[in-house]
Order: C-alpha cells, then structure tokens, then sequence
C-alpha cells in the first residue's frame, strides 16, 4: 500500500481517537501562540509531501523527495534569526517554512507549489529544479545530496569574522549572525561532511572565529542502508573544537530548547557546534521507493507510529495551547488549502527552450565601487625596491606575483587563501611576501583539503568577499572539483541568478616540469574544467600575458560575479630563454596595472598564411620554437595563442586563420577528452581550411628522463607542420 496514505490515515484515526505517543513534557521556552505557529508550519510541510506526490500522479509535479518525519526542523528555524544564513538539506521543507513566518510578505505556500510544478515563476530557481532556497530568507539554494554544501557552510562560517575585521563592500551578512548547514546521517560518512566537519574543528581548536552550527538529521537510514546505532553520536560526541548538543526532533519543544541553546552557545562564544536531531523518515526515500522492500513491516510500522505531528498534538495539548481537535482542523484546513494552492500553481507557466533554461548560468553583473588602479603612493610604500625590480623583464612566476599585489591593494575584498600561499609564498613562490604585506586575514593558510579550500572561498563570496583561492596542483583538483561543478557553478542555476558565486581559482597544471614530475605533480586534462557550464577557463603562456588576463579574471569575479579558473602552466613558471640559452626570449617587463587583456581575446604571433598553428600555454612556448624552425625550411606561419580554453573564442579564431591554407591544433593535453577535439570540429564544422591536430599520448606523464615523451615537442610540432603544409598544396 502507498505508505503516504497509511500515514495520513493513522494521522486522522489516532487523533480522532486521543491515541497519542508517549513522550516527556513540554520543555520551556516556546509560547503558546509560538507552539502552535510550528506545529502549523509542521503541518503544511507535511500537507506539501502529500500535495507534491499527487502532482506526480497527475503528470504535474516533478519532485517527491519529502520531508514528513523531519518536521522538527521548524522548530530549529525559529531558535534561529531569519538573516542566519541557513544551508539547507533537502529534507527542510519545515524550516523554510517556519522561517518564512519570520519574515513578512512571505507567501511559502504558493512559492513551493510553483517549485513542485517546476513553474518559471518559481521565485527560487525559475522553474529550473525543485529546491528549497530563498534570497529573503537567507537561504541559497542548493542540490546537495552528499553534504557537498557543507564546506561552504565551513566558509560562510568563517567569513562572518573576517567581515567584521575587513569589511568588504558588499557584507551581506550580519555581524553578529551565524551559519547554519544541516544533513543527513547517511550523508556524515561522505568525505566532504568529514572535511568540513574536520575543517571547523581545525580551525576552532586555534581559536579563531567561526560561527557555524551544524544539524545532522538522523533518522537512521540513507535510502536503503541503515546507520548503526549510535554511530553519529560516538563519532561526534567528542570531536575536536565541535561542542554537541542532542534533542528528539519528534519533541517540537525539546528541540527548541536545545536548538536555541546550541544556536546561543554559536552565536556568544563564536564556536561552531554540532546538533544531533534524531528524526524518523516517513514515506521511504522518494516516490515510489518502498521500504518495506528493504526494511521489515514491522520497522516501518515503528517509524510510522513516531510521527512527529503526532508528538506535536499530544505536547500541545499538554502544554494547553492546542486541543487535539482543534490540531486536527488544522491538519485538515492545511491539506485542503494546499490541494486548492497546487492546482493553481500547475496552470503556471514553465521554461520551454533552451534559451529559457540557460538564461540563469550567467550571473547579472553587479555594481561595485569604482577604482582608478593601485594608488600609486600607495604601491610604492608596499612594494619598496621591488617596484625598481618589476621594471626589468621578469618571469611568469614573478608577473604573477607582482599582479596579485597590485589587485589586493587596489581591492579590499580580495582573498587569497590555500595550502601554502601565506609564510612559504606557494611552492614555486608565486605568492611571496603577500601575507607579510596584507596580513593573515587576506592571505589565508589553509589545511590539506582541496574540497575545504573551495568551500571557503565560496562561503566568502556569500559575504561579499573575492576569493582567490589556490589549488597546488591541477592533479589535485579531482577530489574536489564537484564544490565547482555541484556548488559554484550551479548556484546562479538554481537560484535564477539571486546567488552566485565569484571567484578567480588559481591552479597550477599541465606538463614539462623536468626535476618534479610525475602523474600527482603533471596533469595534463583538463576535461573536468571545460564541460562545467558557465565556467570561464583562463590559461596564459607569457609573463605578461598571465598579469594582463589575471587583471580581468578578477574582474569577471568582481563585476560579472563568474566563476573563474586561472590555470598556470607550471614549467612556464621560471622560463627565461625561447630559442637558445641565455637568449632571454621568454622574459618582458611587467605590465602598467592598467593593463588588462579581454575575456575572449586571442593573441598572435607572426603573420604567414601557409600555416597557423592554434595552441595554447606549454604549447604555444613549444610552437614558437617550432615556428622559427619552420620559418628557416621557408614555411612561413604564425602562432594563434587562444588564452581562454572556455568559453572557446570560435569567431576569433575562426578570423584568425581564415586566410591560412591550413591549421594545426597543438594540445599538451591527452587527445581524448580535451581541446583539440573541440577545435578540430569547430574547424570540420565551421570553416573550409585544412586542419589537423597533434596532442599528447593517453598516457600518464613519467618522472625523470622521459617527463616530455608523451607530449608534443618542438621538433614533433615541426614535423606535423611541415607534413600538413604539403598535404595543403
């Protein structure tokens, strides 16, 4: 039988007849008129998993994950203020609820039965995906379904006490608030849950501020498998730097009370804390999941018999605020109301093309306090003698640097933050005497946990904060690139652009170091970057190019509120010579800070027609060489540098090498999976010249002697150039 009617039926029978569950009484702390607004909002969670579950009968509804056994967390809305920027699981119908009665002008009813019918007037996501979030309500929405929100959480956390030191210009958060991310059991066992848990602990234990509170919902089971008994509280109980605290959610006015003491216990001593609410899951997971496929009758009997509004009937009666006639009015009223809002909703209308879909993956730009550069005063105090030294040619390594300074004294909301970048200045010293010159506040060393450091960064951007957050290597970014594509990404997605998510993400990558390399330390893909919609992937070859495209990296973030990839090839880092030892070739003088290059705009280099060769970082060093090489067997050529691997400037190369008799693609990366097969087809597709492509082995790269065999050369450059140029004739 379908569970949701047995539920509701037991609801009304055991009600009607006084069979109430036994409990404790009343806790103090709630009102009587406050008891009976959460077990209202209660109740018109509850009526919402029932409403949304006929939509999907009736082919108008589209999202049947419930919340019906965790409506406790109403109660946790209201021991928290409606500007505590709340993290959401999905399971927390209740609370956004409750939070909206916090909040005037509210109409939560109407506003998630549009969200059920995925209607493009949902005033969340724009009929997008059926997810709890508001902008008034301090609640981002989000899909996370393994706890990936949480590192987030751990970031908006800390950045409340950073504001508070370094005010950014647009500080969207309180001072005196705190954050607030809530999950499941079956979700705490995932690496990301465990990072950020960990992450807060770390940093509390050296007493710096971060005020987070985190709620686990632990109703026993992840889908089908089941969390051992007393597993969260053993895991927790004695964590590091986390205070716990326990509460029924059955007991609306227990969880109150330990909530609102948990939340005070955040909130004064500026600590996080970790609330363990045993709840029961009604229904089984989704839809048409049954548990008793997996679960005995009688456990799922057990459960049903726990149900919170049932508890909630018998403590306000106790507590005489609410007969349990009168609570069962309410129940019925709701549910009647919620029948009649729903199907006005579904007559709303809904995206339809592509268009309407993807109008919410660019982020509308904001408004931001005009600059006129560094101020030269300024500069000159902060930089001392080496302002003298940026003059003469320097290496990407150090342009870079000198470009992180000047964007931090020019911005105040910039951070930069990673494992490394502060005392040490990065592993190749990219970010030398940055934190000596603006201070551990603005120059952040974080532990060893790429999914930790994204997560700061896109809590900081919650505040009004750009982050610059560095990842060592691009090896390194897998088991963690999912807070860019799960989180950043898709928060101006899911949001329909209220929310987003700037920041400029440093990653050093790709191939051709000699003395460190191997596989952990050379990663040449960057499949897992290129596919994330939305995403601007940035990738410089020369010093002052790296300055000049870091300038409008970070201008993208601030203004356009992108998401950006700053990839640094790292063999380029101390390149010097071009053509032969000492020659000097690779070096030039550090840009004027008013000097940016546009997103899209390519570079080029030589003007011959009978080949151009289309490359981007290691690669284009490599043609360069190649191209002086061709020049002197009279091919003559010229070097297209792309600089933005994505969005792909296509007309601009197209124009590029639309008077060349042939192109060849040069891509450092592995040929399956990376640019040369977007270039290729967009040469096959869109223009008639010649093309072909020359890109690394599908291999792994190899330390020692053999660290360039996989991948292009200069010489293998010029023999496919030279091979093309005849096939052209």
């Amino acid at each position: 039988m379908d569970r949701a009617q047995i539920v509701h039926d037991n609801f009304l029978r055991r009600v009607a007849a006084n069979d109430l569950p036994p409990g404790s009484p009343p806790a103090p702390g709630l009102t009587a008129p406050e008891a009976v607004s959460l077990y209202r909002a209660q109740c018109l969670s509850r009526a919402l998993d029932l409403t949304s579950r006929a939509m999907q009968k009736a082919g108008t509804g589209f999202y049947t994950i419930g919340s019906s056994g965790h409506e406790g967390m109403a109660a946790v809305a209201h021991a928290l203020r409606p500007t505590d920027i709340a993290f959401l699981h999905y399971r927390d119908a209740a609370f956004q609820i409750a939070r909206a009665d916090q909040v005037p002008g509210q109409n939560i009813a109407w506003d998630m039965a549009l969200s059920f019918a995925c209607s493009s007037e949902d005033p969340t996501s724009g009929g997008r995906h059926k997810v709890l979030g508001s902008k008034e309500l301090f609640i981002p929405p989000q899909t996370s379904t393994i706890a990936s929100h949480l590192p987030k959480a751990v970031g908006a956390a800390f950045s409340l006490g950073l504001a508070k030191r370094n005010p950014p210009d647009h500080r969207s958060l309180p001072e005196d608030g705190i954050a607030m991310a809530s999950f499941g059991d079956a979700s705490l066992n995932h690496s990301t849950a465990q990072g950020a848990l960990n992450t807060a602990g770390w940093t509390a234990v050296q007493h710096t501020p971060l005020p987070l509170l985190f709620v686990c919902e632990d109703n026993g089971i992840g889908i089908s498998v089941k969390t051992p008994d007393g597993w969260v509280e053993a895991s927790m109980r004695h964590r590091p730097g986390l205070e716990y605290f326990a509460a029924s959610g059955l007991d609306l006015f227990e969880t109150y009370a330990v909530a609102r003491q948990a939340a005070d216990y955040v909130r004064s001593r500026r600590r996080p804390a970790f609330l363990h609410l045993k709840t029961v899951r009604l229904y089984g997971h989704a839809g048409a999941d049954m548990p008793t496929t997996y679960l005995s009758k009688a456990e799922v009997e057990a459960d049903e018999a726990n149900d919170p509004l049932l508890h909630s009937v018998r403590l306000l009666n106790d507590f005489g605020a609410l007969s349990p006639d009168n609570a069962l009015a309410i129940y019925q009223e709701t549910l009647t109301r919620t029948n009649a809002i729903a199907a006005e909703a579904v007559k709303r209308p809904h995206l339809h093309t592509a268009a309407d879909v993807m109008a919410s993956l660019i982020p509308p730009e904001q408004n931001c306090t005009p600059t006129n550069g560094p101020d030269p005063q300024a500069r000159a105090a902060l930089f001392g003698a080496d302002l003298k030294m940026a003059e003469e040619p320097q290496p990407m390594a150090r342009q870079i640097n000198l470009a992180l300074h000047d964007l931090m004294l020019e911005h105040n909301e910039i951070v930069a933050m990673g494992e490394d970048v502060g005392r040490k200045g990065g592993v190749y010293g990219v970010t030398q005497k940055l934190q000596s010159r603006f201070g551990p506040d603005r120059v952040i060393d974080t532990l060893l946990d790429e999914q930790s450091i994204l997560g700061l960064a896109i809590g900081l951007a919650h505040n009004g904060f750009v982050p610059i957050p560095e990842i060592q290597f691009l090896a390194y970014l897998h088991n963690a690139e999912d807070q860019l594509r799960g989180e950043a990404a898709t928060l101006p997605f899911f949001s329909n652009g209220q929310f987003t998510n700037p920041m400029v993400v440093r990653i050093a990558g790709l191939g051709y170091q000699k003395g460190f390399g191997g596989h952990f330390h050379n990663d040449n893909s960057l499949a897992v970057l290129r596919d994330i919609p939305g995403l601007i992937l940035a990738c410089p070859s020369t010093g002052p190019d790296a300055a000049m495209m870091l300038r409008e990296c970070v201008r993208l973030a601030r203004e356009e509120h992108r998401v950006v990839v700053f990839l640094e090839p790292i063999a380029l880092y101390p390149m010097r010579d071009l053509y032969a030892e000492k020659d000097a070739g690779w070096l030039a003088p550090y840009p004027a800070p008013d000097r940016r290059i546009g997103l899209g705009e390519i570079g080029q280099h030589g003007k011959g027609t009978d080949l151009a060769i289309v490359t981007y970082g290691n690669g284009h060093y490599l043609s360069r060489q190649a191209q002086k090489a061709l020049s002197e067997q009279g091919i003559d050529t010229r070097v297209i540098d792309i600089r933005w691997l994505a969005p792909l400037p296509e007309d601009t190369i197209l124009a590029a090498a639309a008077d060349c008799k042939a192109v060849l693609i040069v891509d450092e990366c592995r040929a399956r999976g990376n640019l040369s097969e977007e270039l290729m087809t967009l040469f096959a597709s869109r223009s008639s010249v010649l093309a072909d492509r020359l890109a690394a082995e599908m291999s792994f790269i190899a330390t020692g002697p053999a660290y360039a065999a996989t991948m292009p050369s200069a010489d293998t450059i010029a023999a496919a150039a030279k091979a093309l140029v005849e096939r052209s004739k």
